[in-house]
């Protein structure tokens, strides 16, 4: 199993680990592990940007780069984009992710 551990974006509350298997998305892990903060609307289909995530190093830089899909519609998250800011449906667990921190945005509409 992976461990991957989500902050809410109120940095005075602990983060929460949730673990999930190899080959399953990031947001779909999140999902089933009732975290508040990934709306998920889509279901996964990159049609919308509720599923955003801010992945923190070393992580961000071992993802395979993103798509241009992906990349314009976070250009449509609810809070501003980052350097670090990823579309967590997009982003299929490894074994190497294993420890993965990620942020989460103030809001996902």
């Amino acid at each position: 199993m992976i461990r991957i551990t989500l902050f809410n974006h109120a940095q005075d509350t602990p983060g929460t680990t949730i673990e999930a298997k190899p080959g399953h998305s990031l947001m779909k892990a999140a999902v089933s592990a009732d975290i508040e903060g990934v709306a998920a609307d889509c279901g996964g289909t990159l049609t919308c940007a509720t599923c955003h995530v801010m992945v923190r190093e070393p992580w961000l830089s071992q993802l395979p780069a993103m798509s241009d899909d992906e990349d314009g519609m976070l250009d449509f998250a609810a809070c501003t984009r980052q350097a670090n800011s990823r579309l967590s449906c997009q982003i299929t667990l490894t074994e190497a992710m294993d420890g993965m921190q990620v942020d989460l945005p103030a809001s996902q509409y």
